[in-house]
């Protein structure tokens, strides 16, 4: 098993937020399962102020370019990830067009 920790801004905007939030205590049952098709084992996603940084524990098979091709090809994964750019912006450093940005681990215990 691998994990990914990832990074990415919000809006800074305190109705936004909650918006953003209100969606991710009910997220669509389409996106539930094109994340677990694509071989992610477990995700968590954590806010401080407008950062979020998500933790995702993939299976060996797991690809970032596999996921989005997926993703790209499916409907409700488009709709999902429209709707919520409306929420977010690129975190500093992100190149064009990018959204989540991979962290690098610097220390582990």
């Amino acid at each position: 098993m691998n994990k990914y920790v990832l990074a990415l801004d919000l809006v800074d905007d305190p109705q936004l937020i909650k918006e953003y939030e209100d969606f991710h205590t009910n997220v669509w049952p389409e996106i539930i399962t094109s994340i677990r098709d694509s071989g992610i084992i477990n995700m968590e996603i954590h806010r401080f102020g407008n950062r979020l940084c998500m933790i995702m524990e993939v299976n060996e098979s797991f690809s970032f370019d596999e996921k989005s091709q997926m993703d790209a090809s499916n409907p409700k994964v488009q709709e999902w990830e429209a709707l919520m750019w409306k929420y977010q912006q690129a975190i500093p450093g992100a190149k064009e067009g990018e959204k989540w940005v991979i962290m690098d681990k610097i220390f582990q215990l």
